[in-house]
């Protein structure tokens, strides 16, 4: 089989660092001025600079995740006769060989549609991640969903339809019943 590489969209990734930007900027504007409310809870200083500290240190870890993937020339998913590769998420694990795949599913988390990547010894990409963040991501979606793999097309260029109708295709050639 000829590999299948889908590059990362460029656009989507410019979008995510612009909104990333805005974020850290609306929480640096929350600890050197903090806005006046009449809310009890939203006047709270400490709330306000709490909220502040997040989103500076989150929404400033997508801009590096962002500015990273905007310059990087690496395909963002790579479909081959070994399995796919993916490099197209802030907890992408890598190559995952058709042999390690179970099953491939739909999940939605708070409107967000994800493809879910069930494996035969999913611990193995948990401890695989070296990251301590990644690590807890993974096991994270592991006990809520039964997978810790899950792709997004966010940052390619294709649907998360046809990347998903891709996969399935894919995975139902290489596990048919011989």
């Amino acid at each position: 089989m000829q590999p299948i590489s889908i590059p990362l969209s460029k656009t989507k990734i410019l979008l995510l660092l612009a909104g990333a930007i805005l974020f850290v900027v609306g929480g640096c504007w929350m600890l050197v001025k903090a806005p006046t409310v009449s809310n009890p809870v939203l006047s709270n200083i400490y709330v306000v600079r709490t909220v502040g500290v997040a989103a500076v240190l989150f929404f400033g870890l997508c801009a590096v995740y962002a500015a990273r993937k905007l310059f990087s020339t690496r395909p963002g998913f790579v479909i081959d006769d070994f399995g796919i590769t993916d490099n197209s998420g802030g907890i992408s694990v890598g190559a995952i060989p058709w042999s390690d795949m179970l099953n491939i599913t739909i999940m939605m988390a708070q409107r967000q549609k994800f493809i879910m990547i069930h494996v035969k010894n999913p611990e193995d990409y948990i401890n695989k991640q070296t990251s301590f963040i990644k690590r807890k991501m993974m096991q994270m979606n592991h006990k809520a969903y039964g997978s810790p793999l899950a792709l997004s097309a966010n940052s390619l260029r294709t649907s998360f339809g046809e990347l998903f109708n891709l996969l399935r295709d894919q995975f139902e050639k290489r596990n048919k019943p011989q």
